[in-house]
């Protein structure tokens, strides 16, 4: 099946949207300055941006993103910070793996690339918390590297447009048409322009994501894994505790000591004799 007429139509679409209904946010030229290649400044400010953004709704990216650059403005200074106080600053993100893989991220660039993010896709992916489509998201909005990726806001536009009575439409399918459509030339402007229109149809239409054959609903936050985690992370960014004392504030002794487990695996908590701490 060929799609060049519907693709034409399809990108007159988006950039007639754009044009009207541009967001302008602080990640994002202008307010973000560039070179006269077309790459920005400050690449480390992209990078900060999009792993907020991996999981996190863009209203709560713009309350955390300014005090975040404020208190880290580089990949030394995060590098260097005590992971107690990234935390403290990242509290009220969550899925808070994003803080600790960030720190070990800043400290790679910093031993390995002198402190400057790297440009391609393939040695971004092997940066802690970046996988293909934060990859391609940061080359294309840090670097107008015309990456082909896809991701919430772009599978839902494209689900939407050209397979709007499937189901169970893989990402494969997707991706071919993500490469079509893209003009490799002003890469930058249309994943803006496809991120902007996706965040507007969410508000419009029933949720396209759903006919995607990798649509998973997530599981309620109150009572979750997700949850005990976050409250043990804030609760020890304030000073250690003993087992005991972190016992008054769960209702579960089984779930506390496992996530606790868990928490020590991944290199959040440390342990010195019974207290534990960050």
């Amino acid at each position: 099946m060929t799609y060049s007429k519907d693709l034409k139509m399809f990108r007159k679409t988006i950039w007639d949207f754009y044009r009207d209904h541009r967001r302008d946010l602080p990640w994002r030229p202008p307010l973000l300055r560039l070179r006269k290649d077309g790459t920005v400044f400050d690449p480390y400010r992209v990078y900060v941006s999009e792993i907020m953004l991996q999981q996190t709704q863009v209203s709560r990216v713009l309350q955390k993103y300014p005090k975040f650059i404020e208190a880290f403005p580089n990949f030394n200074v995060l590098a260097r910070a005590p992971l107690r106080e990234i935390l403290r600053v990242w509290q009220g993100m969550g899925y808070n793996r994003r803080a600790l893989a960030m720190k070990k991220a800043a400290e790679l660039v910093v031993r390995n690339h002198e402190g400057v993010l790297p440009r391609q896709p393939e040695l971004l992916m092997a940066l802690p918390g970046i996988g293909p489509a934060t990859a391609g998201s940061i080359a294309t909005f840090a670097f107008n590297h015309p990456s082909v990726f896809i991701e919430t806001n772009i599978r839902r536009v494209f689900l939407h447009h050209f397979f709007p009575t499937t189901s169970s439409v893989s990402d494969e399918e997707l991706v071919k048409l993500v490469a079509a459509a893209l003009p490799r030339s002003r890469a930058r402007e249309w994943y803006s322009a496809l991120m902007d229109y996706g965040t507007v149809l969410s508000k419009r239409v029933p949720n396209p994501n759903q006919r995607s054959k990798h649509y998973a609903k997530q599981s309620p936050f109150v009572g979750s894994n997700r949850q005990i985690r976050g409250s043990l992370l804030r609760i020890l960014s304030k000073k250690p505790h003993t087992l005991q004392s972190l016992q008054r504030h769960f209702s579960s002794d089984v779930r506390l000591r496992e996530n606790i487990g868990t928490l020590r695996k991944e290199g959040f908590i440390k342990q010195h004799k019974s207290l534990y701490y960050l």
